[in-house]
């Protein structure tokens, strides 16, 4: 892991990308602008036709805090939760009203005190109760640490005077216990938490607690350290009664799922995040929401360890959103919302401010879904939100102290759509009822299991595959074994052989599992077939180890001549199968498919909103993508590259050379934050294969020296000293408007593209145009004029650079800075580092058109530099880049003019 001052010498392309994750956008424009006024809070709202939404209150303009959590009691009222502070009930206005809400801040009567409760990512009123999902550390000022806790009114007055700890949690933070959802029966209570809470002792396991990564890629740590630590089995989701005195494990695998919610046929639902830093690699999964089954592993596991739904002994997603940041999950069925809304799932994205409407159709055993843009605005950082008594959405923003509001969006016929109109009579498959039944034998020991489960383990349907293989895992192997050396049909064989390496004796199942595998006609097979086999195998090396010689050259005679296939995603197994068994020419082999730049079509993590689609909807989180998407590392290349770092033979001095040529390659793409600290520990682990006199040799040729700075111009970047502050108009006005003489020319040329400024403007002929030139703008405005456009760029935004905001009539809408138009179709620019990309919007699937009000430029670029670094940027960007102007020469700097 790189420590700060290293990741402060990598090369800009390399690291300042990387570390900051911004871009200097529009500053000023010689054309007049347009000023927009703030005006209604609800006016950056986008809404499907006919909705309405009104914004009720903001707690942080009443020093209330930045609200995440809420739910309704048994009278209606709203109790709401401070990320970092207490609990409040609201009376609402009825729709409509103009009345504001009645706020009061809640206080709990404990044993002896009165004691502040809050902290709260999950409430849920339910059993006369209010129960609150406690995130946050212990401490003196609030000495209620991280739990699930039951706040009851014991004597009537309104007033909760009875505090019970149901069970402490360790974890902490945004990947701690998050929410709590009250199951269909209204029985039992359903939590949720992130993969940095440990998971307590269950009373009952859906799912085995056998867990392992079960992967033999390189296990690489994420170099920045996140979540090095954290291991199976990610987030997860336990099921409990109201007093919390027994706990069973339902679903897990999830990495930091804020949200599940129900629908009528009392199926889970979950929508899990992605792991940001890990955008361009392998093993990168978006955002997603998933059907949380009975015993359902969705497989997250740290670092590169993470699985794929490809893999067949885990669940695949019923959607892949894309990059965000999930905070909430609500099924409709008590919405009085149109038909159209019924089935209907709505997952909150906290990055890029946009509600997700799923609209669910059964699909064998599992849904499929049907996407709608339901909600966005910009900025909208949603926390969580609910249906309240009167069928309207509520629902909140904020989160890490921001601007905090509560907003409430009814469909305006309302009053004609009776309550429990949106309630449906669930449509239940007969795989459905195949797979609760095969999910009643899990977490139980039942004779008929193994019997019952069998048959479906050649069913073509994934979730019942899933269940039937779970129930057998939950019987005792004794029972099953034998039947798995007996199988003769090929489906059936494969998913029984990876119950038996999961939970056979691992001295003694490998040999016979593997020799049953290469049994199997491979010609036969499909390509979903031949992907399982390969897994089954993969998890039996895993689990086992190396086999005997003889077992393990049967493996390499079946599958060696079978590499490489003409699937890019068998190549991937194989290559991982072959490699470890160190079978003949597999690095080779291996080798060549990097050098044909092999394409990999993921279909497994197709996306249905697309990244450049995000860009412009966020200043910080989108343009973060525009700077990964600008030049994106090969995927397939880097998993072949990466695995072949495990190799310890079958090198040759010129495939060696090959390939520590590609490390010094990979270094100038870009990816998320982790991407170049995985290359370089791939390069590590590749090292310490080579002969120790050629250590030295291939360490300069893999692309050291890009990492070390050594004979590289660009290690020259400045790293802003800090400390930093978050400037204002004012302070910065006031600290440079008579004090820019004599300042360092050099250093503020390289401040200038350590805030990435040189990414989209240009000054002395160096930069990009994605903004307005800066060369002249020491002669036509102010130092105010200029620090007010960094400050506060959404101010003013010029007509040349703004972007602009396109609602199709299917509902989702797209943003980008238009290019061109002509009679039929609009051209727009989404990334802003790669003007050269063009789409194409054809004029007949618009609904409108407006300006954003969100400059593409990101508020506070300045907050990284302390006042001298201030002055060394106010005093470049005033000269226009002449190191000849007076400006570095004259007693006093010249205050500039209009």
């Amino acid at each position: 892991m790189y420590t700060k001052k290293q990741w402060s010498k990598l090369p800009m392309t390399l690291a300042v990308l990387l570390a900051v994750g911004v871009f200097c956008g529009v500053m000023l424009s010689n054309r007049t602008a347009k000023h927009r006024p703030p005006g209604s809070k609800v006016d950056k709202i986008k809404l499907p036709e006919g909705f309405k939404a009104e914004h009720l209150y903001s707690p942080s303009e009443e020093k209330n805090g930045s609200w995440v959590s809420m739910t309704f009691d048994d009278k209606g009222r709203m109790i709401t939760s401070d990320q970092y502070g207490g609990l409040f009930r609201l009376v609402l206005p009825p729709i409509g009203s103009t009345e504001k809400p009645k706020v009061e801040a809640l206080k709990v009567e404990g044993d002896t005190a009165k004691v502040a409760m809050g902290y709260a990512h999950g409430l849920l009123y339910a059993f006369n109760s209010l129960y609150v999902m406690i995130n946050n550390r212990e401490s003196t000022k609030f000495p209620k640490g991280s739990g699930f806790y039951r706040l009851q009114d014991t004597d009537g007055n309104d007033q909760y005077d009875k505090i019970t700890l149901i069970k402490p949690l360790k974890g902490e933070g945004e990947h701690g216990p998050h929410s709590i959802v009250l199951s269909p029966d209204k029985k039992s209570l359903y939590v949720v938490a992130g993969n940095f809470t440990d998971l307590p002792k269950m009373d009952s396991y859906r799912l085995m607690p056998n867990w392992k990564n079960d992967n033999l890629f390189p296990f690489i740590k994420d170099p920045r350290g996140h979540a090095a630590d954290r291991h199976a089995p990610g987030g997860w989701i336990a099921k409990t009664d109201p007093e919390g005195k027994s706990w069973e494990l339902v679903s897990a695998g999830y990495r930091n799922s804020y949200d599940i919610a129900f629908n009528e046929a009392g199926d889970l639902f979950i929508y899990d995040s992605d792991m940001e830093w890990d955008f361009g690699t392998p093993w990168y999964r978006p955002t997603r929401v998933c059907h949380a089954t009975s015993g359902g592993d969705y497989g997250w596991r740290t670092g590169s360890a993470n699985t794929s739904p490809a893999f067949a002994d885990f669940l695949s997603p019923i959607m892949n959103i894309g990059q965000g940041s999930p905070t909430n999950l609500i099924y409709l069925n008590e919405a009085r919302f149109p038909a159209k809304y019924k089935n209907t799932l709505l997952a909150f994205d906290w990055s890029f401010g946009i509600v997700h409407g799923l609209h669910l159709k059964p699909n064998g055993s599992t849904y499929s879904a049907d996407h709608e843009e339901f909600l966005s605005g910009a900025p909208l950082p949603l926390t969580d939100g609910a249906i309240g008594p009167d069928g309207a959405l509520y629902f909140l923003t904020g989160g890490r102290r921001l601007e905090s509001d509560l907003y409430r969006v009814y469909y305006g016929d309302y009053k004609n759509i009776p309550a429990g109109a949106n309630t449906v009579k669930p449509v239940l498959t007969a795989e459905h009822k195949q797979r609760t039944d095969l999910e009643k034998f899990h977490a139980v020991k039942d004779p008929k299991a193994v019997e019952t489960s069998w048959p479906y383990l050649k069913s073509p349907d994934r979730f019942l595959r899933f269940a039937a293989r779970l129930a057998i895992e939950h019987q005792p192997v004794a029972e099953w074994e034998q039947k798995v050396y007996a199988e003769k049909d090929p489906q059936t064989l494969i998913y029984a052989s990876i119950a038996l390496a999961r939970e056979g004796d691992s001295t003694k199942v490998g040999g016979p599992i593997l020799n049953g595998l290469t049994k199997i006609d491979y010609a036969k097979l499909n390509d979903l077939q031949k992907q399982a086999l390969l897994r089954a195998v993969e998890v039996t090396l895993y689990r086992t180890g190396q086999p005997d010689a003889a077992t393990k050259q049967a493996v390499i005679a079946y599958l060696n001549p079978k590499y490489p296939s003409p699937s890019a995603l068998q190549n991937r197994f194989l290559s991982k199968i072959l490699i470890t068994l160190e079978a003949p020419k597999a690095v080779e082999k291996t080798l060549a498919l990097i050098q044909k730049n092999e394409k990999f079509d993921d279909k497994d993590n197709e996306m249905v909103t697309a990244s450049a689609d995000l860009i412009l909807r966020n200043p910080q989180y989108g343009l973060d993508l525009a700077g990964l998407l600008e030049k994106m590392p090969p995927q397939q290349q880097m998993f072949y590259a990466i695995m072949l770092s495990s190799a310890k033979t079958g090198w040759t001095p010129q495939l060696s050379e090959q390939y520590f040529k590609w490390f010094a390659k990979a270094f100038s793409y870009q990816g998320g934050r982790s991407y170049i600290g995985f290359i370089d520990k791939a390069r590590q682990l590749a090292l310490k294969n080579v002969p120790k006199d050629k250590v030295a040799y291939y360490n300069k040729l893999s692309g050291a020296e890009l990492l070390t700075g050594t004979g590289n111009d660009l290690v020259k970047m400045y790293s802003p000293k800090g400390p930093g502050r978050a400037w204002k108009l004012d302070e910065a006005v006031a600290l440079v408007q008579d004090s820019l003489a004599n300042r360092d020319f050099d250093k503020g040329k390289m401040i200038f593209s350590a805030v990435l400024c040189n990414r989209c403007h240009v000054i002395q002929g160096e930069g990009n145009d994605v903004g307005p030139d800066l060369t002249q703008l020491g002669t036509r405005f102010s130092a105010k004029d200029m620090l007010e456009s960094i400050i506060d760029p959404n101010k003013t935004i010029s007509d040349q650079f703004g972007s602009v905001a396109y609602t199709m009539k299917s509902g989702e809408s797209i943003v980008g800075r238009q290019i061109n138009e002509d009679a039929n179709a609009y051209y727009i620019a989404q990334n802003p580092f790669d003007s050269k990309t063009i789409r194409k919007i054809s004029k007949k699937e618009v609904a409108s058109t407006k300006m954003s009000t969100v400059s593409v430029m990101l508020p506070g670029l300045i907050n990284g530099l302390n006042p001298n670094e201030l002055r060394d940027l106010v005093a470049y960007l005033m000269s226009g880049g002449n190191k000849n102007n007076p400006i570095y020469t004259e007693a006093s700097a010249p205050k500039g003019g209009k």
